[in-house]
């Protein structure tokens, strides 16, 4: 207050602002260590340690967009990581701003998940605007795994903060998820399982997921390969088990989403034949067509006794309408 008894308005934060601008930049700091940490094992896999970073320093301090010859400088390396954090930490204070909000109204909570939908599509966009050989070279799944892991992450400090708002949220869906990752988990084991069965028979172990690596990611080393696509096939299951698992939950309310049940699991297998069609046709004159349908068939079979083992009550009666109509 002057003297003149006029009180001028404090430039000092409060302490809620305090706390979500520190949120905010401890969120965005795990986030980016944790894509760094994911590249960095990435790039050692493949043989070429910190060439992720080295060559997108390349392209935003130096406008090169085409990788060939391109080596990992310490200027270009430290260049990145340097933006790359500046860059999380603000998005990590939008995100923990939108956090704040739903507290108070959790309906808010969807402009959350479209920021994190938002940033997701941001990087592959501005990634694809450095050119197509650029986007080769730095692989799109690796990009969208650890922009996903960075997520999770992300998302686990937040709730660790906010611990009364995933109760709000989620409640009993978060049994849901787990039950969809268990699940899908199990589906991808008894896949790698079997081809591993089936490659050892002909001699050749781990010759399936190689040829996958190498014709659906583009990966030219024989390790790198299978390491990359056993990593992308796991995580593609756990995300097919979560949609698995949210059908069940359904069905357990409305019947009628069995069918949906029965339908998306079919549409799985059309849609891993589909794919590989079209990224690599000449995998499939490499691996028989049976031996495709028969794993993601055994994987089926697992992922449903291990949803119904825990729904009980929803197989039982699925079982005496299916007596019923006999």
């Amino acid at each position: 207050m002057t003297a003149e008894g006029i009180q001028y308005p404090s430039t000092q934060m409060a302490p809620a602002e305090r706390s979500i601008l520190r949120e905010g930049v401890v969120a965005g700091l795990i986030g980016a260590a944790v894509v760094a940490l994911w590249f960095l094992v990435f790039d050692i896999a493949r043989g070429r340690p910190f060439l992720t970073p080295g060559l997108l320093g390349a392209a935003v301090f130096r406008g090169v967009t085409n990788p060939a010859g391109v080596e990992p400088t310490f200027g270009n390396v430290l260049g990145y990581t340097i933006v790359h954090g500046l860059a999380f930490v603000a998005f990590g204070v939008v995100a923990a701003s939108l956090m704040a909000v739903s507290e108070r109204e959790p309906a808010l909570f969807l402009a959350f998940v479209i920021l994190f939908a938002s940033f997701e599509v941001f990087v592959f966009g501005l990634v694809g605007a450095l050119g197509k050989s650029m986007l080769g070279a730095l692989v799109w799944w690796a990009i969208l795994i650890g922009n996903l892991l960075a997520s999770v992450a992300m998302l686990w400090y937040f709730f660790r903060a906010h611990r009364a708002l995933p109760r709000t949220l989620i409640g009993s869906w978060g049994q849901v998820f787990r039950e969809g990752v268990v699940a899908g988990l199990l589906g991808a084991a008894v896949v790698a399982l079997w081809f591993l069965a089936i490659d050892w028979i002909q001699g050749e172990p781990l010759r399936t997921p190689k040829l996958l690596g190498i014709g659906l990611l583009r990966e030219a080393d024989p390790v790198a390969a299978i390491v990359s696509y056993s990593i992308v096939h796991g995580v593609a299951f756990a995300f097919f088990g979560i949609i698995g698992a949210l059908l069940i939950a359904g069905a357990e309310r409305q019947p009628l989403f069995v069918f949906a049940l029965v339908i998306f699991f079919t549409a799985f297998e059309v849609f891993f034949i589909g794919g590989v069609l079209i990224a690599a046709k000449w995998v499939l004159d490499e691996i028989a067509g049976w031996t495709v349908f028969v794993g993601n068939l055994l994987a089926t079979v697992v992922m449903l006794a291990y949803f119904f083992q825990g729904h009980r009550e929803l197989a039982r009666r699925l079982t005496e309408a299916w007596a019923e109509e006999d």
